[in-house]
């Protein structure tokens, strides 16, 4: 078998491990979209705020250290104990859900009714007010997160692929768990969107707030039961990402990425999230790989996805899996 035909195949794998963690950005805007018609901007910042706090109840950090020794004059940054893993994840579910109820309170019950743009600006400012809130809560430096996933080649797969091809397949062991997580998720958020009394509840506000409200559906519970999910997808992909990178300060970035994603995915659309992060992921790495590298010299990675975004813009606006729009005039 032809190297060529074998590095493809190892790189195929990998882009569909890249397009999970990808997916898993995804969802979050998709959750607040399908509840609200608001294009979270701030579902980045959410993801970095979620790795931040975990990582500062991980290490018993002193929240706001930096500003309490500067009014105060101290130097006290830790309490001195640690907190395990799976305590410290379900402490920053609480801070997470703490924050959908303080977003709702604080913006969006006195926006009910806005137009679209408005909720969208709404949630630009949200997302630079986080960012900053982060930095003078847990500090801007670079942290190891470290919750116990496994990482690094996956010795199984190495040994099979070079019984069969003569050459080892390297595969993350974090890429796999994420795989996994990711398809569970999907899973769940599917069944509790079209089969449960809130998921239901969360399309009918989508559609008007107005004639939500009149059929005695409650915007504010609907609204934080929604934020409190896209939290718990930022924790999540917050988790993977800041395992893999580092929690720093860019990963906020990687809501970007997901802009493709969910532009060929539908912004309607769970399973469209997971398909749609699977061909940027697929897509960026092969093309690099046949045509990049060769021949353009490389680094189109960068751009590739925007690029396959824009022609699907074109051609099919609502994306692989969203509902088409249609309005008599």
């Amino acid at each position: 078998m032809p190297e060529q035909f074998i590095w493809g195949m190892e790189v195929f794998l990998n882009g569909l491990m890249a397009g999970v963690l990808y997916a898993l950005v995804a969802l979050g805007f998709v959750l607040i979209f399908k509840a609200s018609g608001i294009f979270n901007f701030a579902q980045g910042v959410l993801a970095l705020f979620a790795a931040l706090t975990l990582v500062g109840i991980m290490e018993g950090q002193v929240p706001f250290s930096h500003l309490i020794n500067a009014v105060f004059g101290t130097d006290v940054h830790y309490f001195g104990w640690n907190v395990p893993a799976l305590g410290a994840i379900l402490l920053t579910m609480v801070v997470m859900v703490a924050l959908a109820w303080a977003v709702n309170q604080f913006i969006f019950r006195h926006l009910v009714g806005q137009e679209p743009i408005i909720l969208f600006m709404a949630t630009i400012g949200l997302a630079y007010f986080l960012e900053g809130f982060g930095d003078m809560m847990w500090g801007s430096d670079i942290k190891k997160l470290d919750v116990g996933l496994p990482q690094g080649i996956n010795s199984a797969i190495d040994e099979v692929t070079y019984n069969i091809f003569g050459y080892g397949f390297f595969i993350d062991n974090l890429d796999l768990w994420a795989t996994l997580v990711a398809a569970l998720l999907v899973i769940a958020l599917v069944l509790f969107a079209q089969f449960s009394k809130h998921g239901r509840a969360m399309r009918a506000v989508a559609d008007d707030h107005q004639a939500a409200l009149s059929v005695g559906i409650s915007l504010k519970f609907i609204w934080v039961m929604v934020w409190s999910l896209a939290g718990f997808v930022a924790l999540v992909a917050g988790i993977m990402w800041g395992t893999k990178s580092g929690v720093q300060f860019s990963l906020s970035l990687i809501a970007l990425k997901a802009l493709p994603v969910l532009m060929l995915g539908g912004f309607t659309s769970i399973p469209g999230a997971i398909v749609g992060g699977l061909i940027i992921g697929v897509g960026e790495k092969l093309f690099e790989f046949l045509i990049g590298a060769p021949y353009l010299g490389g680094a189109t990675e960068i751009w590739f996805a925007y690029v396959l975004a824009l022609v699907f813009l074109v051609f099919r606006p609502q994306g692989l899996f969203g509902e088409k729009i249609i309005e008599r005039v």
